[in-house]
């Protein structure tokens, strides 16, 4: 689109109410503005298709169609829905508001005008409108990927938010953005929680339910056995029986199918005590914490992608803690960032893994290191997790922390652990989280925290 300062804008205004017209025509021309004028919407629609102005400002309450059904005809008309509709109403309620944003308007302008506050909404939505078109043209020319469209979109999104940073809606706008963005990767750790949960306890709870039908077994046996002594029945017949049930076997049996029992509720149990470490509630105020408690929950709770299955071998975890003193933190937070960097690792061998047969993932099998150590001198701890998989490019190594930024296909990632785990790290704990990678020897990431 040829730049708004090169021609002149041409706005068209709809009103039924001369005064008004008058009023807001003599202000945008001052701003070197072209105004265009209809007072109905009948012949808004019509001088809309023969003009192609740049912006309309159209009132609500209008004799014929009002302002809603007209802005509705322009927007479903291919040739100028792409005009953008501010209305101009006294109606103050929400209702109304609601109404003509979803019917497609981008603003409200409300009576009676301030100048100052039109020409500032007027040059916002002029300047939206260019970069949307300029936008559009960059797709059209350069048949982007998708993920390169929605990269570009967030980006036209920012450079709108930037422009708009001085009003205070825009302000909350993008602090609600945030909000959604930091919830959406909790969500996303959520959603392998869950999964991890779900794996390691259909393990123990079905070992507990096979194991309590052999007691059953065994135990009406016994039942039956002492109620025929009970009974006096004759010597033969009981003989016969314990025969039957091979009360050797069972004897020898069922206190082992105890002791099984025993091992899969403790093994409930600590899923139990994992999951609630891991989630520990902690926003108002930090806790000592033990970091290898918080480490070892979380790959308690990812157990399940680590195991071996029929595509691959289990991922070997490497263990090199030191002698590590509590820390003052916000555990829950410091886990989800264990969450990251450890599914991360998982994720990148998923991806090197992908066509390489079980033998060959086994001759070289897939290894995270974990190694804790403290600094007495600066008063701080490291924790290191490292992978030996593809590694990262160095051009991609410079973006990883950048919000929205991701390599794994759609779907699979939000581009959010590595920067919401940046900042946890970073403003939360006032500690630094670096990453050093060599293409096809793997990656590191470091945290540093103070004690």
């Amino acid at each position: 689109m040829i730049p708004i300062s090169s021609v002149p804008v041409r706005i068209l205004l709809v009103d039924d109410m001369p005064t008004n017209l008058k009023v807001l025509s003599e202000a945008l021309q001052g701003q070197g503005w072209k105004t265009l004028m209809a007072t109905d919407g009948e012949s808004a629609i019509e001088q809309a298709e023969y003009a192609l102005p740049d912006l309309i400002l159209l009132d609500v309450m209008m004799p014929g169609i009002d302002g809603f059904e007209t802005c509705q005809r322009l927007k479903e008309n291919a040739n100028v829905r792409q005009i953008p509709i501010i209305f101009m109403t006294a109606l103050s309620d929400s209702v109304n508001r609601v109404r003509g944003l979803e019917l497609g308007a981008v603003d409200y302008i409300t009576k009676p005008f301030q100048q100052e506050e039109v020409i500032a909404r007027v040059k916002l939505h002029l300047s939206i409108s260019q970069l949307n078109l300029s936008l559009q043209a960059k797709i059209a020319e350069q048949a982007e990927t998708e993920a390169q469209l929605q990269q570009l979109a967030q980006d036209l999104e920012q450079r709108v938010l930037d422009r708009t940073a001085e009003l205070e809606a825009s302000l909350q706008q993008l602090k609600m953005a945030q909000i959604q963005l930091v919830q959406s990767e909790k969500m996303s750790t959520l959603g392998q929680l869950v999964a991890g949960v779900g794996h390691e306890i259909n393990n123990p709870v079905n070992f507990v339910s096979g194991n309590l039908k052999h007691i059953n077994d065994y135990t009406q046996d016994l039942f039956t056995l002492i109620q025929m002594y009970q009974r006096q029945d004759s010597a033969a017949d009981i003989a016969e029986f314990i025969e039957e049930v091979d009360l050797e076997y069972l004897s020898e049996d069922l206190p082992k199918v105890i002791s099984s029992i025993h091992e899969g509720v403790d093994r409930l149990r600590d899923i139990s005590l994992s999951l609630r470490s891991f989630a520990r509630s902690d926003i108002s105020s930090k806790a000592e914490f033990q970091v290898h408690e918080g480490i070892e929950s979380t790959l308690m709770l990812l157990k399940h992608r680590l195991k071996a299955n029929e595509k691959h071998p289990e991922i070997q975890i490497i263990r090199n803690f030191a002698e590590m003193p509590p820390i003052s933190c916000y555990p829950g937070q410091l886990n989800q960032v264990f969450m990251n960097l450890i599914a991360n690792a998982i994720d990148a061998f998923e991806e090197q893994n992908e066509g390489r047969s079980y033998e060959e993932i086994a001759a070289s099998p897939n290894v995270i290191w974990i190694s804790t150590e403290v600094n007495r001198e600066d008063q701080t701890i490291s924790i290191r997790v490292k992978d030996n998989g593809l590694g990262i490019l160095p051009d991609v190594q410079s973006q990883i922390f950048e919000p929205s930024f991701t390599t794994k296909p759609i779907g699979k990632g939000t581009g959010l652990g590595l920067p919401i785990s940046r900042q946890i790290v970073m403003e939360k704990h006032g500690g630094r989280l670096e990453c050093s990678s060599v293409r096809s020897q793997g990656t590191e990431f470091t945290i540093v925290l103070p004690i």
